[in-house]
């Protein structure tokens, strides 16, 4: 009999923070997960950690923001795997200053943040959707963010209708641009077994939020790896957090 091939996944940004314990719940999970970062000697540590931990990943170097990083990685995965079963594009940036206006925040900043967090996930993505087609049912998490909601953004009762979060424009509208490129190529593959979905992870106590937050990182990966491990008749295109879909 023919053994079963454990899955492969790819996740971005994976060397720390939530994007190293999606890895290492994927991991748990008995996902084969390349854990990917722009740093190789971040990534050597962040694998080193994980293995020792137990978990069965794998260093990619790999740059959102570098074209030929993106072709390079996404040729390392053909060569080794031949299809990639799941994709998370986690790796995304916040380098905007609290207290500022929106008006006031730096146009180098609007542009460094698209970069990474709209155009890394768009070119990483198209990069590695010929690998995705040829997995039996891939799977693509896009990390977003409740600041990705136009909805709570507008809504006064929300906790993200303060002075601190409206500081953030770029990167909040960056990543309703993700949730825009989610719903347009959840469309695009409709007709395939493949899904397509933004999550949130949740307030979560990471570095990008200076160690504020109200979840650990364990809970703050739980919704894309649920993404990730969606069964054939879970959604696509959908915007959710844990259990609850989120409005646009």
């Amino acid at each position: 009999m023919s053994q079963v091939r454990p899955k492969v996944a790819l996740v971005t940004g994976a060397n720390r923070g939530i994007g190293h314990e999606i890895a290492r719940q994927l991991a748990e999970n008995g996902v084969h997960t390349l854990v990917a970062g722009r740093r190789s000697d971040a990534v050597t540590t962040a694998v080193a950690s994980l293995r020792g931990a137990g978990a069965d990943v794998s260093p990619l170097h790999l740059d959102v923001t570098d074209p030929e990083s993106i072709a390079t990685a996404a040729a390392e995965v053909a060569e080794k795997y031949g299809r990639l079963d799941i994709l998370v594009n986690n790796a995304g940036i916040r380098i905007e200053e609290y207290g500022r206006q929106p008006s006031e925040q730096p146009m180098a900043q609007w542009r460094a943040t698209f970069d990474t967090n709209l155009f890394g996930v768009v070119e990483v993505t198209t990069a590695f959707l010929p690998l995705i087609r040829k997995s039996e049912a891939g799977r693509i998490v896009n990390v977003s963010s409740l600041l990705a909601s136009l909805t709570r953004h507008s809504d006064p009762t929300s906790y993200v209708y303060s002075d601190a979060f409206k500081s953030l424009p770029a990167y909040s509208a960056s990543k309703s641009a993700v949730n825009s490129w989610t719903v347009h190529l959840a469309y695009e593959l409709r007709d395939t077994p493949i899904k397509v979905n933004s999550v949130h992870p949740g307030y979560t106590k990471t570095e990008m939020n200076d160690g504020a937050g109200d979840l650990d990182v364990s809970v703050g990966a739980r919704t894309s790896v649920a993404m990730a491990l969606l069964p054939a008749d879970g959604p696509s295109g959908s915007y959710v957090h844990l259990d609850e879909v989120l409005p646009w």
